[in-house]
């Protein structure tokens, strides 16, 4: 650990990084299934479970398996450290498709998503990196962005939200795209600074604004204004009713205006990190994802002692995988910007 970084500061950056990590695996093997197949498949999510029958995308995994979510932001995580906080988009394209080379050959059917498949195919075909992204509106930035919330701090709004761009310019530069990376990015930027949940969520909406305003206009409901009403709507319903509500009304596709949003509301009325994420996976639809960026949020204002240790250890164990060096390289970033 670099002596300049506070280690409470450090606590909460690992905590995100593997809060992605626990809610991706969680997710694992519930994603792209219904509610109901959920429940009949697997029960009430209580832990990591291998991923059965009916799932299609991650077929024969076995319990705790991260997927895109966690390869890719680990894979953005390297490109920023070694950038300097720089995020060549060419560089990033080329290292997305050997990534998604690597999963076809593992058997894997968990690929590069339809935003990031269409700008990469752009980008091969010849057009700019400033265009490729220009339709890019689902999660695909989003889900990956934590490492960007670790680099940067949010001050000054503007700088933080061109790293955000700079990120994603490649895939997803469009309203939509940026402003829920923007939003996601920002809540984790904040919980590793010291916010609390409500000041997270706060900076969330604040950063989705500013965000919404670059890239490539599409389509969509505005990603700020939605997380303000979502979670307005969350907190004055019963525990209960909750997870209803998000299905019914907020959606759990993977359109950045749904998952995204599902992502942030959740975190905002949690009252138990954990309990959250199998919550999560069980609501059906894109529920890696959506774990996968609630469990970034909730790691960055609680910690990393806001995982069960048992799931922290499979969870390395099963994939090999220590983000330590990744999140001390992301810091050593932050803390030179801040001087």
């Amino acid at each position: 650990m670099n002596s300049h970084t506070p280690v409470a500061e450090r606590d909460r950056a690992l905590g995100a990084f593997y809060g992605l990590a626990l809610g991706d695996a969680l997710g694992m093997p519930t994603q792209s299934m219904s509610r109901s197949e959920i429940l009949a498949d697997y029960g009430p999510i209580a832990g990591f479970r291998d991923a059965g029958p009916r799932q299609r995308i991650a077929a024969g995994m076995p319990a705790g398996t991260v997927t895109d979510d966690t390869e890719q932001a680990v894979l953005l995580a390297g490109l920023l450290i070694e950038g300097r906080g720089h995020v060549d988009p060419r560089v990033f394209a080329a290292r997305l498709l050997d990534w998604e080379q690597g999963m076809r050959a593992r058997g894997s059917l968990d690929l590069l998503g339809p935003s990031t498949t269409a700008a990469l195919r752009s980008l091969t075909d010849g057009e700019s990196p400033l265009t490729s992204g220009r339709f890019g509106s689902t999660n695909g930035a989003a889900m990956r962005i934590a490492p960007v919330g670790i680099a940067f701090g949010l001050e000054p709004l503007g700088a933080f939200v061109d790293a955000v761009t700079e990120a994603n310019l490649v895939t997803h530069n469009t309203t939509l795209g940026i402003g829920s990376a923007a939003a996601v990015g920002a809540a984790v930027s904040a919980g590793i600074a010291g916010a609390t949940l409500t000041g997270a969520i706060t900076a969330a909406v604040t950063a989705a604004a500013e965000g919404e305003r670059r890239g490539h206009w599409v389509a969509g409901a505005s990603i700020a204004a939605r997380i303000r009403w979502a979670v307005g709507h969350l907190t004055g319903l019963p525990e209960d009713n909750q997870a209803d509500a998000v299905c019914a009304l907020i959606g759990t596709s993977v359109a950045a205006q749904e998952s995204v949003v599902a992502a942030l509301a959740l975190a905002a009325v949690s009252r138990d990190p954990w309990r959250t994420l199998c919550l999560v996976a069980g609501l059906g639809g894109d529920t890696d994802t959506i774990a996968a960026i609630c469990g970034a949020v909730l790691g960055s204002v609680h910690g990393l002692r806001a995982w069960p240790t048992a799931e922290l250890d499979a969870l390395r164990l099963v994939n090999d995988l220590d983000l330590a060096p990744l999140v001390d390289g992301l810091l050593e970033l932050r803390r030179e910007r801040r001087g």
